[in-house]
């Protein structure tokens, strides 16, 4: 059987085609079709297939073997030679184009200037990443993030070529793996030259923006995470109403959304240091209120793990045996704390009995347990 046509790579715009099918074949999956010719982009360098329908058939998956044949997934089975009208999912397709045009303007940048290499790519169905073999810097990703956005404003052609083996021994191309043979060559005049079987927008212009939303250290390089296009239009909208938002909740313009934060921060640290000195003020007037003993149990409502385990050392300075319990309907934290016993001798045991996890250091032992209240009292009662 002779490779599939590929129409996407003729012309990655159009949407309808005409085929005639060679082979359909059942599994479990479904029936995988394989046409003369197919607009449909399979799965591959990083980039999903495309979608759409065979005759009205949702087309499922698309995928390449390495003779060049490719298949087409439905649910519903084709016969040899049956005329078949092909529909592209058009807008997800562009959507790809940009995202993809965006990351060798983007890539090939981070080539030039710092020589940096993409060990991998993908397109992703909410974002793309690309990886880079070494470190950048905020300064320079903002430096390449700009640079390529001016590349989109130049709306340059993308030139796709199939060069001579003795054309391409000259032409300086990026490739992440020796190639032969018919060699694609995607090209943004004066950004990049890279070999790439995917799909490409026409002009530059048409990427729209190129957007790094974030990045981070990477395998000792740099995964960076790109937006283009529509994507990067929605995402921008979607922030802006959320700093629109913050900002009229703080009452600063958004050039001050930054200071109004850090000062909320500030306020909010103030507040905890202060409810924690009255938290610690009021342990231990409880502490006295409840006097000295041999053994406590109490329950308390809405304690962090922190005040459970304060409050609970507080206690064990009048008690020779204080535990805390705190929760409701049978379910509980607890922190259970002795000067004088060792209280991680008996763990296990009330673990146990009580349905609970937990342990700690002779003088502490905290986690949480399932039981009524009275089990716990009894079990506290018979230590």
């Amino acid at each position: 059987m002779l490779p599939t046509k590929r129409l996407f790579d003729e012309n990655p715009y159009l949407e309808k085609f005409e085929a005639t099918v060679l082979f359909c074949e059942e599994t479990e999956k479904g029936f995988w079709v394989v046409l003369d010719s197919t607009a449909f982009f399979p799965e591959g360098g990083g980039q999903f297939p495309d979608e759409g329908t065979l005759n009205g058939e949702k087309v499922l998956d698309v995928q390449e073997d390495k003779e060049g044949i490719i298949r087409h997934l439905v649910q519903k089975a084709f016969s040899a030679e049956e005329k078949i009208l092909g529909q592209i999912d058009m807008a997800r397709r562009f959507d790809f184009m940009q995202q993809h045009s965006g990351e060798h303007i983007f890539s090939g940048l981070a080539h030039s200037k710092y020589g940096a290499t993409n060990v991998g790519f993908h397109l992703g169905l909410a974002e793309t990443t690309i990886d880079l073999d070494i470190p950048l810097s905020e300064k320079q990703v903002l430096e390449l993030e700009l640079c390529a956005n001016e590349a989109v404003y130049k709306n340059l052609p993308i030139k796709i070529t199939y060069p001579t083996a003795e054309e391409l021994e000259a032409l300086p191309y990026r490739s992440k793996k020796k190639l032969s043979g018919k060699i694609r060559i995607v090209t943004v005049p004066g950004y990049d030259i890279c070999a790439c079987c995917g799909t490409h927008v026409k002009n530059t212009g048409e990427i729209g923006i190129i957007k790094i939303t974030s990045f981070q250290n990477y395998k000792g390089g740099t995964r960076l995470f790109m937006l283009c296009g529509k994507r990067a239009f929605l995402d921008y909208q979607a922030k802006n109403l959320n700093v629109i938002r913050v900002t009229n909740g703080l009452s600063v313009p958004p050039e001050e959304i930054c200071f109004a934060v850090k000062r909320l921060e500030n306020e909010i640290t103030e507040h905890k240091i202060y409810e924690s000195s009255l938290k610690k003020e009021l342990f231990a007037l409880k502490a006295e209120k409840l006097g000295t003993g041999e053994k406590i149990c109490v329950f308390e409502k809405d304690l962090t793990p922190d005040e459970l385990r304060r409050y609970c050392l507080t206690l064990a300075e009048n008690f020779k045996i204080a535990g805390v319990f705190c929760g409701e309907n049978g379910n509980y934290k607890y922190a259970v704390a002795s000067k004088t016993e060792n209280c991680s001798a008996f763990a296990k045991e009330m673990n146990a009995k009580l349905c609970g996890r937990g342990g700690g250091k002779p003088e502490l032992i905290q986690g949480g347990c399932s039981a009524a209240e009275q089990e716990i009292k009894d079990f506290f009662n018979n230590l």
